[in-house]
């Protein structure tokens, strides 16, 4: 019953806060006022930071290791919203649990779902459900660039009197994003053919995979939600004895229990299978450090698989920033 009247009373704040912004409008930010962005992923929130730069406020809603499928809206991120000049969300029913609030509120103000701005063909169709697509796009940074774009133009509408700020922003975030998808290009194209196998908690890695020549297997489908059983494991076990895969790797935002049932069943034949290193899959590392943003973030993902593939990548990354040991 408690649970009840909690959520009944969320609802009430939701929809009460939805009207009153409804009521005030959303008109375009003076040139003299900072826009306040409020975004649901780290991701998106570090391109907001990048593209507006200091004429930005960016409220990020999920920090590190919080998971965006099952994340759910609380009182203060409804009121954070709603009194937002612009907000940012993936879309591609990434943060399942609050679409419903997000196209609701976009009757109020000014809502974009950045991914849904990436054109279809070049998205990953979702295995389970027709018309729907792969929400993890950030996994591929070129594909990612059209969400940087997909930023830019959003800024620029609510506050076009930054229009070449937020452009040139943009260029130089782009540019970084390109170098980055270079060096990713490099390290793991170092890993042996025989080796391009990624196994992981969770299907996040598909555009990876595209982008780079990998094999990707997750335990859990694109949704966290859905489980994994023992058959699935029992099916993995039989994967990484067969195929000789020696690593496996853990994400940030999503328990190792079924990558642990994994290692400890592979062992039971005889086969030993380490963890390869904790890749940042759905958030990024911590504010305030290298893999806290998107290019560190990507950066230690790339360096992190190519070194326990056999592949030849520098320790600390890119350009030396990487945690030691990470």
């Amino acid at each position: 019953m408690r649970m009840r009247m909690t959520k009944r009373r969320l609802v009430g704040l939701a929809a009460g806060v939805i009207a009153a912004a409804g009521l005030l409008g959303t008109p375009a930010a003076r040139a003299d006022e900072t826009v306040d962005v409020v975004a649901t992923t780290g991701m998106i929130a570090d391109v907001a930071r990048e593209v507006g730069g200091d004429l930005v406020a960016v409220t990020a809603l999920m920090g590190p290791g919080v998971d965006p499928h099952a994340y759910r809206q609380t009182r203060t991120d409804i009121l954070a919203l709603a009194n937002a000049d612009l907000v940012l969300w993936n879309g591609l029913y990434l943060e399942a649990q609050m679409e419903g609030f997000l196209l609701d509120l976009a009757s109020a103000t000014t809502v974009v779902a950045v991914a849904e701005a990436l054109p279809e063909d070049r998205l990953v169709a979702h295995d389970d459900y027709e018309g729907r697509f792969d929400p993890h796009v950030w996994m591929d940074p070129r594909l990612w660039s059209g969400v940087v774009e997909a930023v830019r133009d959003a800024m620029i509408a609510v506050a076009p009197a930054h229009e070449a700020a937020f452009t040139q922003n943009a260029e130089a975030h782009l540019d970084e994003i390109a170098r980055l998808a270079d060096y990713a290009d490099g390290v793991l194209g170092s890993v042996p053919e025989g080796g391009r196998v990624l196994l992981s908690a969770h299907d996040a890695f598909n555009y990876f995979g595209r982008a780079y020549g990998f094999e990707v297997v997750g335990i859990q489908g694109i949704s966290t939600e859905s489980e994994a059983g023992l058959a699935r494991i029992e099916e993995l076990v039989d994967l990484l004895v067969s195929r000789d895969i020696g690593a496996v790797f853990v994400e940030s935002s999503v328990s190792d229990r079924n990558i642990r049932a994994l290692i400890e069943g592979a062992a039971a034949r005889g086969h030993e299978v380490t963890v390869g290193g904790e890749l940042f899959s759905d958030a990024m590392g911590e504010p305030g450090t290298w893999e806290g943003t998107y290019i560190g973030m990507i950066d230690h993902n790339a360096t992190t698989i190519a070194r326990a593939l056999g592949g030849a990548a520098p320790e600390r990354g890119m350009d030396g920033r990487l945690a030691a040991g990470s």
